[in-house]
Order: C-alpha cells, then sequence, then structure tokens
C-alpha cells in the first residue's frame, strides 16, 4: 500500500501498514490486502471481517476509509428532503416494528391526500429537493391510492422528487388494484414516482423473516419488486436491518445478495444500514422472538459500515450513515469507516421515533455542513440520485431556508403529538368498533 495523502489526510505509509499487517491474523490480512487490490470479499471473507475484533477490526476500519477515499473521496453529502409517513395503521403485525397501529387502536392516523401535499409544498419552498413517503398497509385501501397521492404532489409540486414506496407497498398496491407488480410500478412511474427505498428488506433470509416479521413479504418477493424496477428504469436504494437475531453469515448473505443485483441492473444508488431499534419493538418488549439481542452494538455498528464498503465498493459505491439511529456524534464517526454521505434532513421522521430513537427529526443543512467539516471532509448538496448540486468548499457558505428554523418539532409536527390528534384520527377506527360490538351480538 503506498502513501495516500490529501489536504486533509495522511495514511501510513508502506512500511507502516505492512508491519501493522504483520501483527494481524494472517487470514484477515489477505483478505484486507485483496480490498486493496479491488478484488470482492466473498461471503465467507464477509463472516471473518464481522467476527473479527482488536487490531483486526481497526486495519478493516483503516482499509475501509482507504476505499471510500479512493472512489468517493473527501466529499461527503447529504440531501435536503422531507419524510411523509402518512398512516401508521397496517394490517401486518412485525414484531420489530413499534410504529404500526391496528385499524381498531386509538393511536391510528391517517393523513389526508390534501394534508401529504401540503407537507410536500411546504417542504419545496423550504429548499427540500426530495419528499420520501412511506407508510403502514391500512386495510381496505383503494390500490391507487399511492398513484392518487404522486399525481398529487406533482401536480402542485412538479420539481420535487418523490422517493417511496417500499417494496411491500408496492406489492401491496398492485394486490389492491389486481393488477401485477410492473404494471404497478409502471403507474407509480407515470404518476411522479422517482425512486423507490429499498426498505421492507430486513435480512433477506426468509427463516430470519419468518420469525421477525411473519407475514412479510419473501425474500423472493422484495428481488422482484426492486429488480422489476430496474428494468423500468427507476432507481432504488438498498437497506439493511441488524442487530436482532441474524447471524454474521446472514448479514454477509444480504451484502453478497445486494452485490449481485447490482451487477445485473445497476439500479442501486445507496447503501443504508439501519441497526435494530429494540426499546419499543414488540418482539424484545413482549418476548416475542427468542434471543433477540438488545439492538447493535457500537463495534458491530462500525463493522456493518467498514464491510459493507468492502463487499460493495466496487458496485455500490454510496453507504450512508443514519443519524436518526446512530445520533449525530456516532455518525461522524462512521464516516471513518467507509461512509460517505449524511442521510437528509428528514424535518419528519415517525417510524425510528416510535421504536424509542431520541435523536430528533430535523438536521439542518448548516450543521450537516459543519459536522462533516470537522471531519476534515468536504460537504455537498446532493439530489437523491447523487448529482452534485452544490459543494461548499472552504470559505463557501450559504444560508439555506431550513437554517434559520430554530424549533422544527413546532414548525413541522412530532410523530408523539400526531398520534393523539383527532384531526387525524384514522376514520376506520368508529366503523371498526361498530363491527367489533356487532360481533359480540352475533348467535
Amino acid at each position: 500500500m503506498t502513501t495516500t495523502e490529501t489536504a486533509n489526510h495522511a495514511y501510513p505509509t508502506s512500511s507502516t501498514f505492512d508491519r501493522l499487517m504483520r501483527s494481524v491474523d494472517p487470514e484477515i490480512a489477505a483478505i484486507l490486502d485483496r480490498s486493496l487490490s479491488d478484488h470482492d470479499p466473498s461471503v465467507e471473507d464477509a463472516v471473518k471481517l464481522f467476527d473479527c475484533n482488536g487490531l483486526e477490526m481497526n486495519m478493516l476500519i483503516l482499509v475501509a476509509d482507504e476505499l471510500r477515499l479512493r472512489t468517493i473521496g473527501d466529499i461527503v453529502t447529504y440531501v435536503v428532503n422531507r419524510n411523509i409517513n402518512f398512516t401508521n395503521v397496517c394490517i401486518k403485525r412485525c414484531g420489530f416494528c413499534a410504529f404500526s397501529r391496528g385499524h381498531r387502536e386509538e393511536e391510528g392516523y391517517y393523513l389526508p391526500i390534501e394534508e401529504v401535499v401540503r407537507r410536500a409544498k411546504e417542504a419545496y419552498e423550504l429548499g427540500a429537493t426530495e419528499v420520501c413517503i412511506q407508510a403502514g398497509l391500512p386495510p381496505k385501501m383503494e390500490g391507487d391510492l399511492y398513484v392518487k397521492i404522486c399525481r398529487a404532489i406533482k401536480q402542485e409540486v412538479p420539481k420535487i422528487h418523490i422517493h417511496g414506496f417500499s417494496p411491500e407497498e408496492v406489492i401491496y398496491g398492485a394486490v389492491r388494484s389486481k393488477v401485477s407488480i410492473r404494471d404497478y410500478l409502471k403507474q407509480l412511474k407515470e404518476a411522479g414516482v422517482g425512486s423507490l427505498p429499498g426498505t421492507s428488506a430486513e435480512i433477506l433470509d426468509d427463516e430470519v423473516r419468518d420469525k421477525i416479521s411473519p407475514g412479510r413479504i419473501t425474500t423472493k418477493q422484495w428481488i422482484e419488486v426492486i429488480t422489476t424496477a430496474h428494468q423500468l428504469n427507476i432507481p432504488t436504494t438498498s437497506t439493511i436491518m441488524y442487530g436482532h437475531i441474524e447471524t454474521s453469515l446472514h448479514k454477509a448473505k444480504h451484502l453478497a445478495l445486494l452485490r449481485e443485483i447490482q451487477k445485473q441492473t445497476h439500479g442501486i444508488t445507496e447503501f443504508v444500514p439501519l441497526s435494530f431499534m429494540y426499546w419499543e419493538a414488540p418482539m424484545y418488549r413482549k418476548n416475542l422472538v427468542r434471543g433477540v439481542r438488545k439492538g447493535a452494538s457500537g463495534t458491530d455498528v462500525v463493522k456493518m459500515y467498514a464491510v459493507s464498503r468492502l463487499m460493495l465498493n466496487n458496485h455500490i459505491k454510496n453507504i450512508q450513515v443514519s443519524w436518526v439511529k446512530e445520533s449525530q456524534k456516532f455518525s461522524q464517526y462512521c464516516l471513518n469507516a467507509g461512509a460517505n454521505d449524511f442521510g437528509g434532513t428528514l424535518m419528519n421522521e415517525s417510524i425510528s421515533t416510535a421504536a424509542g430513537a431520541s435523536h430528533g427529526q430535523l438536521v439542518r443543512p448548516v450543521e450537516f455542513r459543519n459536522m462533516i467539516r470537522e471531519m476534515g471532509r468536504i460537504p455537498a448538496e446532493r439530489s437523491t440520485t447523487y448529482k452534485i448540486l452544490k459543494r461548499f468548499d472552504s470559505g463557501i457558505e450559504e444560508i439555506h431556508p431550513l437554517d434559520n428554523l430554530e424549533y422544527g418539532e413546532e414548525r413541522f409536527g412530532s410523530y408523539k403529538d400526531l398520534i393523539r390528534l383527532e384531526t387525524y384520527r384514522f376514520n376506520d377506527l368508529e366503523q371498526s368498533r361498530n363491527e367489533s360490538h356487532a360481533d359480540t351480538n352475533c348467535p
């Protein structure tokens, strides 16, 4: 390894690096050497990396950061966006999800289309380039609801990028519409969807999925939605949720599967590791699944970013840190372990908040820029598909409309307020109560 130096980085000289590598377990050293020569680690290699600790882990992090530097450089990106989780009412009962509510529950909410559009318009007026739309799966949903939402947004805010809906939602919409996945994706694209979030992936292993989310779409179905979207020129992100009952082998296979999809379709824009929020998750709180861990440890998180960089570097270049789940400070550190993107401003955050995350719902662009500069990197605002919109080199600054907002929750509302508001109470609640009462009187 030759010396790699930039204005802000100075990596070990070849002799220093070689001395360190001689102290590392030979198997790990060989994997790291091959990665530095642009070879993809195998599943077996990734398992060994996930299981390493001490000096081996430190060298893994160093190599991941070096590959990030070679591939991306010193730019760290972020996107100005808004989350719109328009309902928490869901027919599924995933063990990891503290966000969803049944249609008979008091805390079920549902934002009408006009409110979704209002939020999208407000975000655009505040400088957002993207709205991310994901929600629960409400019962008796009209199949074209997602299409109607997109059309309404695009009619009012034609320039905003719509990042929605998850593969789970796509399949639900297709089933409710009685059309194929391909035809439903075509409808979404024509209505204005610009990209799909690669969520509902969790761990792409059906044995694990059947334990933590019985009734969830299968691995095969997730792959079908993602690859079909790519065939229709709809880009997607990719994710993993870890820190529950999965093993190192599950994680390694998950990464390898994403890599193979990308080799075939080239449609994945980023990879986003999402650590399991256990505090309010039913499968942990109610002890529904045996052996559930208390989320990922700090070393688990760092190794996930580092191993992901080695496994995906030649194929999926962008790896995003989740400040909502990991905190802003720890997310900064993960930029040293292979990550190169800070995610979005969000403005609203409901899903992780419901699970117990307490790291806020809004990061202003100026805060992103400051945190990135503290790491000796160059901030840049990007589009959803990673086109650089603005680069903020040293000495260049500007005030973004979001930078002037002092109280995000007062302006945008919070999840805790939303589930208590009568204004957006799920309108099937009273009907469900009547149905339940009628059932008790059946002969």
